[in-house]
């Protein structure tokens, strides 16, 4: 099995590293330098007969090791336990969520983001048997997290989706669909659904016959409309103001239903104007429940074996040597 780092981004606390080594090599020439400054070069040899350079690089290289096996520990190096393989009946169902700036419109309370996220929520709640993909888009699009039934991991996403995690902005449904479609088994022709979440602001001329052509591959597409159609100004978080075009008017972004019940109906699948989370999640589902369902193989670890406890005692060892280890040469017996 191969192993893996519970927590990889505290690796880059490694970084701090060379930077020691800089600092040990920048106290090594001031060292030098002060000799020099002392003057006559007998009586400050004498003076520091004692001084050991080699015991005090090895002090270095100790405690410089023993901070590297703590931060290895903080990541947590993990093996795989034995698998469980169940058995699940249950549908693919990739949700595509917009995170555009537009979707930070607050004309329905407290923005239509924060809404969006708690129809994630409680949706994912109502798929406990079926895996479950995300898909994040504003002017691109990126498959955030693959098809699983770990919902656990997808709420974590969704809890840090926002318009900051896709760079270029816009609202461009035919990469989402893209995006989303690359994650089903191509060789299934049913059992797959994308939910798409947005306001459906810009049009997007490629959308609708992408729709019809992944309809032939068996995919059901349901839509789910955030926002109004009287709009709604949008707030840049950068600036605390609100988004305005370029003659200096303020922008007022736009529920576009009708997109979103064409890619629908293209699809067999249904729209729903999101105005009530409960029921919205539950037009949902029960559309998704006309799909017919099929047995998933879910090879989810059971547990893992961690070793960080490993890499603390080798650390603990290693600071214990550099404590101990005197910067004057040890005596001949």
């Amino acid at each position: 099995m191969n192993f893996r780092f519970q927590h990889i981004e505290y690796l880059i606390a490694l970084a701090t590293i060379p930077l020691l080594v800089v600092l040990y090599l920048q106290l090594m020439q001031w060292k030098k330098n002060t000799i020099k400054k002392i003057g006559d070069q007998r009586l400050v040899e004498a003076l520091i007969a004692n001084y050991s350079p080699t015991n005090f690089l090895l002090k270095f290289l100790f405690f410089a090791l023993a901070l590297a096996a703590i931060i290895a520990a903080s990541a947590n190096l993990q093996k795989p336990g034995e698998m469980d393989n169940v058995q699940r009946k249950g549908v693919d169902v990739v949700i595509a969520m917009d995170v555009s700036k537009s979707m930070l419109a607050e004309d329905i309370t407290p923005n239509r983001l924060e809404r969006a996220r708690q129809l994630v929520y409680k949706l994912m709640d109502q798929l406990p048997n079926d895996r479950v993909g995300l898909v994040l888009f504003a002017g691109r699009a990126y498959l955030q997290m693959p098809l699983t039934t770990d919902h656990g991991a997808a709420r974590m996403y969704i809890q840090q989706a926002g318009p900051e995690v896709v760079p270029t902005q816009g609202t461009v449904i035919s990469e989402a669909l893209r995006a989303g479609n690359s994650a089903f088994n191509s060789k299934e022709r049913k059992f797959k659904s994308i939910v798409l979440i947005t306001d459906g602001e810009d049009h997007d001329p490629q959308a609708v016959p992408l729709a019809k052509q992944l309809a032939e591959d068996g995919v059901m597409i349901n839509t789910i409309g955030i926002g109004s159609a009287q709009g709604a100004p949008i707030m840049d978080p950068a600036t605390n103001e609100y988004k305005k075009d370029e003659t200096g008017n303020t922008v007022i972004s736009k529920l576009n239903e009708q997109v979103l019940q064409q890619l629908a109906g293209a699809t067999k699948g249904v729209y729903v104007k999101m105005n009530d989370v409960d029921a919205t999640v539950n037009a949902i589902t029960k559309q998704l429940s006309t799909i017919e369902s099929t047995s998933l193989d879910d090879n989810a670890f059971r547990d893992y074996k961690s070793y960080f406890q490993w890499f603390l005692a080798i650390a603990f060892a290693l600071l214990l040597i550099e404590f101990f280890l005197p910067e004057r040469k040890l005596k001949a017996a």
